[in-house]
């Protein structure tokens, strides 16, 4: 995995060829503050590239706005508030990878996501815990699903919704997510991965791994 931290404040015009990473059409076309999430998003990704094969390829943005990893290689990328990690793997170890970065949830905002976030037993799973305690696990619960998302979509080429899967448990670093809908002939309601977190430059980073 790479990191590195970035400021949109201090984008310029010719950061993309200064750096020679490609800038597709639609980012040139964006926001300062995307631009950047891009631009430092690909930084990461070419430096953990060059770790892992030798080569400082950068992923290309494919139609659907993930990320095109070289042959035999696969990734994922999350940016969050001025930091930015990649992580790359080869085929023969990771079918997908899913990572995410978050800063944990205000109580108050968490709380009013909660519905759009967590299926009924999540939200029944809160009860019982202190408000603080269900924004970390609102947040937890957030992230995961994006990770899950991100290690999925490029194997079932099926879009899906933070309802159609549910974190069924999480235990200290270790989680397990379930989906609750059918994406695939192999991915079927009812299969299980395994996620894991932790906080990482004062974000929660979760990670979803498919094994080969």
């Amino acid at each position: 995995m790479r990191s590195c931290r970035f400021d949109s404040a201090l984008f310029a015009a010719d950061d993309f060829p200064r750096c020679a990473i490609p800038a597709p059409a639609n980012i040139q076309r964006s926001v300062a503050k995307r631009q950047t999430e891009f631009l430092a998003g690909r930084l990461c990704a070419r430096t953990a590239l060059l770790a892992l094969t030798g080569r400082p390829d950068v992923p290309a943005l494919g139609e659907d706005r993930a990320p095109v990893w070289p042959e035999g290689i696969t990734g994922s990328i999350s940016h969050n508030h001025g930091l930015a990690t990649a992580l790359v793997a080869s085929r023969t170890q990771w079918r997908g990878l899913g990572l995410d970065l978050e800063e944990p949830l205000a109580t108050d905002r968490a709380l009013r996501l909660a519905e759009e976030i967590l299926t009924p037993a999540e939200l029944n799973r809160l009860d019982g815990l202190a408000p603080e305690q269900q924004a970390e696990r609102i947040t937890l619960t957030f992230s995961l699903k994006e990770s899950l998302f991100k290690a999925l979509y490029p194997l079932a080429q099926k879009r899906f919704y933070f309802h159609d899967a549910e974190l069924a448990d999480c235990n200290g670093a270790q989680a397990h997510l379930r989906l609750l809908i059918d994406l695939s002939a192999e991915w079927t309601a009812g299969r299980e991965l395994e996620g894991r977190y932790c906080y990482f430059e004062g974000r929660l980073l979760s990670l979803v791994a498919v094994p080969t």
